[in-house]
C-alpha cells in the first residue's frame, strides 16, 4: 500500500474510539476483522481469520488473528506482525475531548490553543497527524495491516507466511496478548507454522530534544509495580505527637523513589528510566479529626535485567532509610515543640518494621494455618467480581493479612501489584535470536542506503510492550520471588510461564515515529511512519524469512 492509503487506513482506525477497558475495543476489533474479511484472500480462506475472545471478559472483547500463507514456496517459516488496538482515555484533552478521535477537526481547534511554538507548528503541519491513538499506536497498526493486506493480495508470489495479531487491553492489564498466546500455539500446531520472529509496531520517539535519529529495538523493558502499604498509629489531632502519621512516611518514601536515577537499572550499556510514582494516598474514607491510620503508594519500576530479588532488597533498603529519616524528623519536631511550650517532650514513636509481603504472610500463616491461602483467594475473586481496581484488590489482601497480626505497631509492607511485564532482549543464546539480529541489521543497512534515514538500533524498547510475553529471559529464582510477594497471584494476575517458553519467539519493535504519546498533543510524523517505516518492515520480513 502506498503512503496515502496507509494514512487513510490510520485515520479510519483513529476515528473509531477504542479507549482501554471500554466497549470501543470491541468496536475497533470488529472493524479490523471486517476490513480483513472483505479481502479476497480471506473470502477464499476463511479458516485463516478469526476473532479470539478473552476468557470471561466482562466487555466481550476479542483479539483479531489472521494468517496469510505464501504460495510461491511451501515453508513453515512465519513472521508475526502484532500491535495493540486500545488507547488511553481522552480526559487530558479537556475542552477538546469531543475532537480527540477526529484528526481533521482537532487540527483546526489546535489553531486557537496556546501551546509552545514548536509543538503548535508540528500539530498544524501537514507532515504531522494528531489525535488520540495517532501515535500509540494506530498509525503503526495501520502500517502492519496495510503490509499484511498487500501480502495477502500477492500471496502467490510470497515465500513464507505472515500472522497478523491485533490485541486489546495493552494500556491496562495486558490481558489481550496473554489470551492470544494459546491461540498462537494452536495455530502453530494446526497449520504447521514455525515462528521465526515477532515484529511489534509500538511507537518510537526522540530520546532527547533535537534527537535526529529514528530507533528500532531488539528487546523490551520489563515492568514491576512495587507497592507499599504503610500502617501508622492513629491519634486525635489534639495530641498529634502521640501517634505516627503514615502519610508523612509515605511522602518520604515517594521523595526517595520518584525519578531517582540511582535506582535505575542498567544493562547492555543502556539505563532504564527511574521509578515513577503513580499513586499516593492515605486510606481514610471520611473526614474526622483523627489522623490517618494507614497509607498506600505504588510506582512504575522498569528493569532491563535486574533480578526481582535484587529489586526487593533495593526497595526494602529505600523504605528502611525513609523510616529512619521520618522518625528522626518527628523526634526533632517533638523536641522543638516541647522547647517552645516548656512542656516535657512526648515519647517519640518506636522503630517501624519494614518487611516484604512474603515475610508478613509467613508470619501470619504460622499463626492461622494453611486456610489463610484460600481465604485470600476468595477475597481476590470477590474483589474482581465487584469490578474493583486490581491494585486496590491487592492492597485489600495485604491489609487482610496485616490485620491478623497481634501487634498494632507501625509497619511498612512491600509487595507487587499487577501488571507485571518481563524484560527480554536478543541475547544470542539461540540460533533463532542470532539469525533475527542478523536479519534486522541487513534490513536496516538496505533502508539506510535507499533513503538516507538515520535509523539506529537499540536494545530495550523503553515503553511497556506486549512483546514482553513472547519470550522469557527471567530466571526461575526471580519468578519465585515475584510470585511470593504478589498477593492474589493466580487470581489477580498469572504469568503463563510454560506457554511463553513454549513459544519463545524473538521479539523486535519497529515503530511508528512521533511525539507526546499519552498527551493531548500526541502526534505522528507521517514521512517516516507512512514512507520509510513500511520499507523497514518489508525488508525485515524478507530478511527474516530468508535467513531464519
Amino acid at each position: 500500500m502506498d503512503f496515502g492509503s496507509l494514512e487513510q487506513l490510520a485515520l479510519e482506525l483513529i476515528r473509531t474510539p477504542s479507549v482501554s477497558q471500554t466497549p470501543g475495543e470491541v468496536a475497533l476489533a470488529q472493524k479490523i476483522y471486517g476490513l480483513l474479511a472483505q479481502n479476497e484472500y480471506f473470502q477464499q480462506h476463511p479458516e485463516y481469520l478469526c476473532l479470539t475472545p478473552l476468557p470471561q471478559d466482562r466487555l466481550g472483547r476479542a483479539n483479531v488473528l489472521a494468517l496469510v500463507r505464501g504460495e510461491a514456496e511451501t515453508t513453515a517459516k512465519t513472521v508475526i506482525l502484532h500491535g495493540h488496538l486500545d488507547t488511553v482515555g481522552v480526559e487530558d484533552y479537556g475542552e477538546l475531548a469531543p475532537y480527540a478521535d477526529d484528526p481533521t477537526a482537532l487540527k483546526e481547534h489546535f489553531q486557537g490553543q496556546t501551546l509552545p511554538a514548536a509543538v503548535k507548528a508540528e500539530l498544524l503541519s501537514p507532515e504531522w497527524l494528531c489525535g488520540r491513538g495517532s501515535l500509540d499506536m494506530k498509525s503503526g497498526l495501520a502500517v502492519h495491516l496495510g503490509f499484511f493486506l498487500e501480502w495477502a493480495r500477492t500471496a502467490a508470489e510470497r515465500h513464507g507466511n505472515l500472522v497478523f495479531l491485533a490485541t486489546v487491553d495493552e494500556e491496562s492489564e495486558n490481558s489481550g496478548i496473554i489470551a492470544a498466546l494459546p491461540h498462537l500455539i494452536a495455530w502453530r500446531e494446526q497449520f504447521r507454522l514455525a515462528y521465526v520472529a515477532a515484529l511489534n509496531n509500538d511507537y518510537t520517539a526522540p530520546l532527547y530534544a533535537g534527537d535526529p535519529n529514528y530507533y528500532v529495538y531488539t528487546g523490551t523493558v520489563g515492568k514491576l509495580l512495587p507497592a507499599f502499604y504503610i500502617r501508622g498509629r492513629e491519634t486525635h489531632v489534639g495530641q498529634p505527637f502521640e501517634g505516627f502519621d503514615p502519610a508523612l512516611l509515605a511522602a518520604e518514601i515517594v521523595r526517595a523513589l520518584d525519578l531517582n536515577p540511582e535506582l535505575a537499572d542498567e544493562s547492555d550499556g543502556e539505563v532504564a528510566l527511574p521509578p515513577t510514582v503513580l499513586k499516593l494516598t492515605d486510606l481514610k474514607q471520611a473526614y474526622t479529626v483523627q489522623t490517618p491510620g494507614d497509607a498506600f503508594l505504588y510506582c512504575n519500576y522498569l528493569v532491563h535485567g535486574e533480578a526481582v530479588e535484587e529489586t526487593l532488597a533495593k526497595l526494602k533498603r529505600v523504605a528502611t532509610e525513609a523510616c529512619r529519616r521520618t522518625l528522626a524528623a518527628v523526634a526533632e519536631r517533638a523536641q522543638a515543640y516541647a522547647t517552645r511550650t516548656g512542656l516535657p517532650p512526648t515519647e517519640p514513636p518506636g522503630p517501624v518494621k519494614v518487611w516484604t509481603y512474603a515475610e508478613l504472610y509467613a508470619a501470619v500463616e504460622r499463626r492461622t494455618g494453611p486456610a489463610l491461602r484460600e481465604r485470600l483467594a476468595a477475597a481476590a475473586r470477590h474483589g474482581l467480581a465487584a469490578g474493583r481496581d486490581h491494585r486496590l484488590v491487592a492492597l485489600d489482601l495485604v491489609r487482610e493479612v496485616a490485620r491478623r497480626l497481634p501487634e498494632r505497631e507501625p509497619q511498612v509492607v512491600l509487595f507487587f501489584a499487577p501488571p507485571y511485564c518481563p524484560p527480554n532482549r536478543l541475547t544470542g543464546r539461540t540460533a533463532a535470536e542470532t539469525s533475527a539480529a542478523a536479519a534486522l541489521e541487513a534490513a536496516l543497512a538496505a533502508v539506510r542506503s535507499e533513503t538516507g534515514a538515520p535509523i539506529e538500533r537499540r536494545t530495550f524498547f523503553p515503553g511497556i510492550s506486549d512483546s514482553s510475553y513472547l519470550t522469557l529471559t527471567v530466571s526461575d529464582t526471580s519468578l519465585a520471588a515475584l510470585q511470593a510477594n504478589f498477593p492474589g497471584w493466580g487470581e489477580l494476575f498469572t504469568l503463563p510461564v510454560d506457554t511463553i517458553r513454549c513459544l519463545c519467539i524473538p521479539a523486535l519493535n519497529l515503530g511508528a515515529y512521533g511525539k507526546d504519546g499519552h498527551k493531548f498533543t500526541e502526534r505522528v510524523y507521517k514521512p517516516y511512519t507512512f514512507g520509510i517505516l513500511p520499507r523497514v518492515v518489508a525488508r525485515t520480513v524478507e530478511e527474516l524469512l530468508r535467513r531464519c
